[in-house]
């Protein structure tokens, strides 16, 4: 069936809805208002939809509400129809109210009163609580892919650079002489801890919602399990009050889960934005990854780690918009349909700007000179000052005497050399943290 005659059938008449009757008629305006943005956010979703609808239509037949033949016949068109919706020649419109109806309506242009038979047992809720569930659960796998792919880019950085020294900073002022491998190394761990919460937040949303309905269940022996194992699901979120609840909710500690992530990030770019002006000249970014001025030729802009470093703010504001909606009793309320859209920029946001770390990391240029002579003689205060406990001196005492002593004799290399204990900068631990990343993938 050609785009066209598979996109209009349903265009004569106004927007097509699983609600309505003969006798009821909407006012578009508010039909259009309650709709809102549903269509073009579902975009991001209709596929997983489709994906849910197959375990569904799996789970009537095994308790006998349509037979073997009958699943046969909506699978396959389920199929084309994701199909088609790849191939674009399905559109979802706003002829549709949303996904979820443009997917029973395909079925009964398709299959007549067989078609009908798709949302036995099935609300609405749990049919987008399951693909929101999906879509979570997959976007939280690829994301994590993104950012092992960012700390295997880092690694062999800090191999490089384990003895390439920099000054350390604390209230931005010059502190101890330290390297551009511990520096690295530190966001590269950070990275590990939130790849940690990432696993535990995949596990918390390991769990199908489906067969809840409308959050009080239905009067039919589904085979929940047997649907939630043919979506790749672990278990069963059991009660369907609590999963109609966590509406919202699962959306919000995902959100949090990318942002801290996305903190991390911010940190990193802020240091490469101060790393990379003229005052520090520490790092240059490669001409890809840079842009020019409109009006100063001398201008060379790193747009694109400024635009990093504001990135978290898109996730927190998506915290705190699905935050809001959240002061509500139990239930379904349908405050929640706006809880879709933050939550998706606030995914978007976070896999492009970990798509694109390991190719800026790869174009960051190190002024090792610059850097190594911005280590000056009281950046070894401490290294002196430990020195004299070695030889007896309590180290308050030693403190204060350094503090004081103007012939400082330690270099920056001693310095670093000494830094034995585990983490320091003679000390990585650099197959320690190898490890933990082998157990977390």
């Amino acid at each position: 069936m050609n785009k066209e005659i598979m996109n209009n059938k349903h265009k004569d008449n106004k927007q097509s809805v699983l609600w309505s009757s003969d006798h009821q008629a909407m006012d578009d305006a508010v039909m259009k208002y309650m709709a809102g943005d549903d269509i073009e956010l579902d975009q991001a979703l209709f596929l997983y939809d489709i994906q849910g609808t197959g375990a569904h239509l799996v789970g009537l037949a095994e308790i006998d509400i349509i037979t073997d033949q009958e699943l046969a016949q909506l699978s396959a068109a389920l199929k084309d129809l994701k199909k088609a919706y790849i191939e674009q020649k399905f559109e979802l419109d706003q002829g549709f109210e949303d996904g979820h109806s443009a997917i029973e309506f395909y079925l009964t242009e398709h299959l007549g009163d067989l078609g009908r038979k798709a949302h036995t047992g099935r609300s609405r809720n749990d049919q987008v609580l399951t693909c929101l569930r999906l879509f979570m659960k997959d976007q939280l796998g690829l994301l994590k892919t993104e950012v092992v792919a960012v700390i295997e880019v880092l690694l062999p950085m800090v191999q490089q650079h384990q003895n390439t020294l920099m000054p350390g900073y604390t209230h931005l002022q010059r502190a101890m002489p330290t390297t551009v491998a511990v520096w690295l190394l530190g966001f590269a761990e950070s990275l590990l801890d939130d790849l940690q919460h990432l696993n535990h937040m995949v596990k918390l949303l390991d769990s199908s919602p489906l067969g809840t309905a409308a959050g009080f269940g239905v009067p039919l022996p589904l085979a929940r399990e047997k649907c939630a194992e043919r979506m790749g699901f672990s278990r069963v979120q059991i009660n369907p009050a609590s999963a109609q609840n966590s509406r919202g909710k699962y959306e919000l500690m995902t959100l949090h889960t990318l942002s801290y992530l996305m903190s991390d990030v911010r940190r990193f770019s802020w240091d490469l934005s101060l790393f990379m002006t003229s005052e520090f000249d520490f790092i240059k970014l490669a001409s890809t990854h840079t842009t020019g001025s409109s009006i100063m030729p001398n201008k060379n802009n790193p747009d694109v780690v400024e635009l990093m470093r504001a990135g978290l703010s898109v996730v927190e504001g998506a915290i705190q918009q699905i935050q809001s909606l959240l002061s509500i009793p139990s239930g379904y309320q349908r405050d929640l349909q706006l809880s879709k859209e933050p939550l998706l920029k606030g995914m978007e946001m976070t896999r492009k700007t970990f798509a694109l770390l390991p190719g800026l990391l790869q174009a960051l240029h190190f002024n090792t000179e610059k850097m190594k002579s911005a280590i000056t003689s009281e950046m070894m205060a401490t290294d002196q000052a430990l020195q004299k406990v070695k030889q007896g001196q309590s180290f308050r005492e030693a403190y204060l005497d350094s503090k004081q002593d103007e012939d400082l004799i330690i270099s920056a290399e001693q310095s670093i050399a000494d830094r034995v204990s585990l983490g320091g900068a003679a000390n990585l631990g650099l197959d320690m943290l190898k490890e933990r990343l082998a157990a977390l993938i």
